[in-house]
C-alpha cells in the first residue's frame, strides 16, 4: 500500500487506498496575534511610523537582511534557540537590546518573515520586558511588505 502526504487546507492528509485521515498541521504554529505591551501594526502603519521617525528593526539573520529588507531598516538579528511558543525562554536566545534606541519610549518597529517567523514576536516581547514602551510589532513582516510593492533595498 502506498502512503502519500499532501497539504490540504493547512493539514497533512494521509491517503491510503480509498480513505484519508488528517494527521497534523502543515506548518509550524504561527505566532500569536498579539503580544502584551506591543501594538500590532500593518504595512501602512509601518510607513507612517517610519515617516514620523520610528526606527524599523529587521530581526532576521544578516544574510536575509543583506538580500533585501524594508528601506531604511536596521538589522538587529534575533538568534533563537528557545521553543517557538508564546512562553519561550528568552534566556536561551540572543537579542542585543543595546542596538535599539536609547530612549525606551521611542517608537520601534520589529519585523521578520511573517506570521510563521517567531523572531520579531520574541524580539518584541524581549523589548517590552527590557522596558521599551513604544514597541510596534509588524507580524506580517517582510513577505507582506514585498507583496505590497513597498520600498525595499
Amino acid at each position: 500500500m502506498k502512503i502519500m502526504r499532501r497539504a490540504l487546507l493547512g493539514a497533512f492528509i494521509v491517503t491510503a487506498g480509498l480513505g484519508s485521515v488528517a494527521i497534523g498541521s502543515a506548518r509550524a504554529a504561527d505566532t500569536p496575534t498579539s503580544a502584551a505591551g506591543t501594538k500590532l501594526v500593518t504595512a501602512a502603519d509601518v510607513q507612517k511610523a517610519q515617516a514620523a521617525g520610528a526606527v524599523v528593526i529587521d530581526t532576521r539573520i544578516a544574510s536575509e537582511y543583506a538580500e533585501e529588507h524594508i528601506a531604511g531598516a536596521l538589522n538587529v538579528p534575533y538568534h533563537e534557540k528557545s521553543a517557538k511558543a508564546p512562553d519561550f525562554d528568552a534566556s536561551q536566545d540572543e537579542f542585543n537590546l543595546a542596538k535599539l534606541p536609547a530612549n525606551k519610549a521611542a517608537p520601534v518597529v520589529l519585523y521578520c518573515n511573517g506570521p510563521s517567523c517567531w523572531k520579531s514576536y520574541k524580539a518584541s516581547v524581549t523589548a517590552v520586558k527590557g522596558g521599551y514602551t513604544g514597541v510596534l510589532w509588524y507580524r506580517d513582516g517582510f513577505p507582506d511588505w514585498k507583496a505590497k510593492g513597498l520600498p525595499s533595498e
